[in-house]
């Protein structure tokens, strides 16, 4: 395994940027839509249910939120870490690395699955569901959690394949099952009576097949195969592991906590604020999942070259994915913004007032979505090369720092309207705060290839 790895290696190291990076983010493209298309699908077929079965799913968008973030904590801290030593030649550490974030991303989707389950309707009340919206939430989300070990370990998985450079295999199993989502959703859901648990039996039933894919795919050849040998949680081991992971961990945290709260503010105004926004929620991660992909491309190629101290690869990697992300960004934004009442309709054609919230909501959220391609990608690259003190401040920004403190003042201050715009708020001001720490770590590696030349 270790000729093909560096075979991998020194493909990752000298061929031309632009061309690598595109050729990995292709799959990556095609596993961001996958991902968002699953959220997506549950929504759209829930929605015939009624508003407010619309608005509990919506509302356990938070949960699923938790539940990524442990995929992501593990498959980033462990993949980062994997593609730093596969660049620097320490094949062994990368391999005891591998298993160990799989099996520890398995063990703690299990004890979420259980206690899930042992506390459901508190849980369910906690995620924000009212006594109209709670039967529906409890049927999807039982299921949800039965699947959580699955999830976890299947997003581990895949970006531990991602960062290995294998991101058409990664995209095998997120492909499947997503389609075997939206095929099972109408089924379960219509055909067979069951409603908004169906929904959520269809997402449990994908992600398994997946993972099952996921799993075989680190068997063949140029990938490391999981181990339960190779299981070693040391303390070190785990340190590198937050030390990549936290910032996807914290990001999708707040992310969860900023939706809780969204969820809270906007009960207060009915079922219908609730379906509105949570549908523009899902919307607005559906646009920016496909462009983040590049992003994606970018991170092995990142990691490889920070390992191996080609931060002249870095560099003009990055700027290559700012530039291409976000003039794609400002056309889908465009096209959001003139398209959004028609959107908002695909979910509740039949409900004017969930289609005047989201339409306003959704505006609002176009005027930045060109400039969150930017943010992310400054902080997937400061994740990937170990800048975590960076990377952990951009990450709870958007979410933690300043969107729940915008809602609550927004909402006080101008009613629905300041719940509207809330989120533009927040981006604005994370943007704000990402450029100078992004652009200070950016030259910092200008000096050291410099300095490194000479």
């Amino acid at each position: 395994m270790n000729n093909s790895l560096e075979s991998k290696q020194q493909q990752m190291l000298t061929a031309p940027v632009e061309k690598l990076i595109l050729k990995l983010a292709a799959p990556s493209i095609v596993i961001m839509l996958i991902t968002a298309l699953y959220n997506l699908a549950d929504t759209y077929f829930v929605s015939g249910l009624g508003t407010s079965a619309t608005a509990a799913i919506g509302v356990v968008f938070s949960l699923m939120g938790v539940i990524q973030a442990v995929g992501f904590f593990f498959g980033n801290g462990s993949g980062n870490y994997i593609s730093r030593k596969l660049g620097a030649n320490e094949f062994d550490k990368a391999e005891t690395m591998a298993s160990t974030g799989f099996f520890l991303s398995l063990t703690i989707g299990t004890i979420l699955a259980v206690l899930g389950n042992i506390f459901l309707e508190p849980l369910c009340r906690l995620l924000g569901a009212s006594d109209t919206m709670l039967p529906y939430a409890m049927g999807y989300t039982r299921w949800i959690l039965i699947a959580t070990p699955f999830m976890t370990a299947s997003l581990t998985l895949n970006n531990q394949l991602r960062f290995l450079a294998s991101a058409n295999m990664a995209m095998y199993g997120m492909v499947t099952g997503a389609l075997m989502n939206i095929c099972l959703d109408p089924l379960l859901i219509y055909t067979l009576n069951l409603g908004a648990s169906g929904a959520g039996l269809s997402t449990c039933i994908s992600q398994i097949c997946g993972f099952c894919i996921l799993l075989w795919a680190t068997t063949r050849e140029g990938n490391i195969k999981m181990k339960f040998s190779n299981f070693n949680p040391t303390t070190d081991r785990f340190k590198e592991i937050a030390r990549g992971g936290s910032p996807s961990l914290i990001r999708q945290i707040c992310n969860s906590l900023g939706i809780l709260v969204f969820n809270h503010a906007a009960g207060v105004f009915g079922d219908q604020a609730v379906a509105a926004i949570s549908i523009v929620q899902r919307v607005s991660a559906f646009s920016i999942s496909a462009l983040l992909g590049f992003g994606q491309g970018f991170q092995p190629v990142c990691g490889f070259n920070y390992g191996a101290k080609r931060y002249d690869r870095v560099i003009k990697g990055f700027w290559f994915c700012a530039r291409l992300i976000t003039v794609l960004l400002t056309a889908l934004a465009v096209l959001a913004a003139i398209f959004a009442p028609d959107i908002i309709a695909l979910f509740r054609a039949d409900d004017a007032q969930v289609i005047a919230i989201g339409t306003v909501a959704l505006r609002f959220q176009c005027m930045t979505l060109p400039f969150m391609g930017l943010v992310v990608l400054f902080n997937m690259m400061l994740q990937t090369i170990g800048a975590a003190k960076q990377a952990n401040i951009i990450a709870v920004s958007r979410s933690g720092f300043f969107l729940i403190p915008s809602i609550l003042l927004l909402v006080a201050a101008f009613g629905l309207t300041g719940l509207e715009v809330a989120q533009t708020s927040a981006d604005v001001l994370t943007l704000a705060l990402t450029l100078p720490i992004g652009f200070g770590v950016i030259n910092k590696m200008k000096r050291a290839f410099v300095t490194a030349k000479e």
